[in-house]
């Protein structure tokens, strides 16, 4: 039978569609795959939900043959990005098929169809909304489970790819880091001597409330000067920064954050990690109820020894001057008393020299690579 595309509209009915595809059918045995939290990308797809719609838009497509889904992928153009870049780009995103070619192809179809009539000249991805969302195909560490902020694919999926054409973009790593058993000591002596020279220090907070109220709004502010000018990034707005504010600060563990502050109090450098939860969104398949927020519940309470970086943010102008070592002999003791034994990076250009240095000072094994691919329509 033929492959019949089908446009998914922006309703939850029809996104939980859209959502459920790659936990319900195309990964559900697959001992790798880890589902995202199911009502949080279903609003990721609303428009009355998702703030990046201020300056987005987008079109969700999925294949049927024979009246069961065989893939889906999302169109979405970023005008904000496109204007920053002078580059009329369509992004693909939240891509999963088959391995048929005849899938791929009329899924890739659909979207280029629409980015061209939108006046669309290049298609790449995977990318999301904002950075804030998955991006980057796997193309290796197929055998590794993710953190729960990256993508799974299956190995095929960069074969087809090349097979339409894609070239590499570029490529994020992914680092696997064994927890020390004690601050390295050269990095405690950086940081001494870094405290002392700049005047900053870390500071610690024990109620969410207080830190939401003092530097919630400052965190978001600071990733967008520290990651300005990284590929592709998509400034976050004033309504996005209080959307976040409100999604992600009041549930993260406090000794799982690291801030580091100025003689003024203001904001220079912030970790933010969190134990990790892949295995617990495997049990729950994404699902919070009935039982998946007792597996939530039990990893971020001592159930895991491995914790994720979720991400790390310097000022600019203290870029590449050690003040990274004041975030981690802050949080290393945090790691070692819970007793975990690695620690996953996120996603890491492979040429953000400055980024991927600050890892001198432990033992890691580069475990995943992902793309972004590029193609001109």
């Amino acid at each position: 039978m033929s492959v019949e595309i089908r446009e998914i509209r922006p309703t939850r009915s029809e996104v939980l569609k859209f959502v459920h595809y790659p936990i319900d059918v195309l990964y559900k045995d697959s001992p790798y795959y880890v589902p995202t939290i199911v009502n949080d990308e279903v609003d990721l797809f609303l428009p009355e939900k998702n703030p990046a719609f201020d300056f987005c838009e987008s079109k969700y497509f999925m294949a049927y043959r024979d009246g069961k889904p065989v893939g889906r992928v999302a169109a979405i153009i970023n005008s904000l990005v496109n204007k920053r870049e002078d580059r009329n780009e369509c992004r693909f995103g939240y891509v999963d098929f088959i391995d048929d070619e005849e899938v791929v192809d009329a899924l890739f179809n659909a979207v280029v169809q629409w980015a061209k009539e939108k006046g669309m000249e290049y298609l790449t991805g995977p990318l999301g909304f904002t950075d804030m969302d998955k991006e980057g195909m796997l193309v290796e560490g197929f055998d590794q489970l993710p953190t729960q902020s990256e993508i799974y694919n299956y190995e095929y999926y960069p074969r087809q790819m090349e097979r339409m054409g894609f070239e590499k973009d570029v490529d994020w790593l992914g680092l696997r880091i064994t927890v020390p058993n004690e601050v390295p000591e050269k990095m405690a002596r950086v940081a001494k001597l870094v405290s002392n020279r700049f005047k900053v220090r870390n500071i610690h907070f024990t109620s969410r409330q207080k830190l939401v109220d003092s530097y919630g709004d400052a965190i978001f502010k600071l990733i967008n000067e520290a990651y300005d000018k990284i590929f592709g990034y998509s400034p976050l707005s004033e309504r996005q920064i209080r959307h976040y504010i409100k999604v992600y600060l009041p549930f993260l563990p406090l000794d799982h954050i690291s801030l580091v502050v100025d003689e003024k109090e203001e904001l220079i450098a912030v970790g933010i990690t969190i134990p990790s939860i892949s295995k617990a969104l495997q049990k729950c398949r994404g699902r919070f109820l009935p039982f998946g927020w007792y597996h939530m519940l039990r990893s971020m309470n001592g159930g895991t020894d491995i914790v994720d970086l979720l991400l790390i943010a310097v000022k600019p102008e203290y870029q590449n001057r050690g003040v990274n070592s004041l975030l981690f002999t802050d949080l290393i003791p945090v790691y070692i008393k819970r007793k975990y034994k690695w620690a996953e990076s996120n996603m890491e250009l492979e040429t953000n020299d400055k980024v991927l240095q600050q890892w001198s000072y432990f033992t890691v094994n580069q475990n995943k690579r992902r793309r972004a691919y590029i193609k001109k329509i």
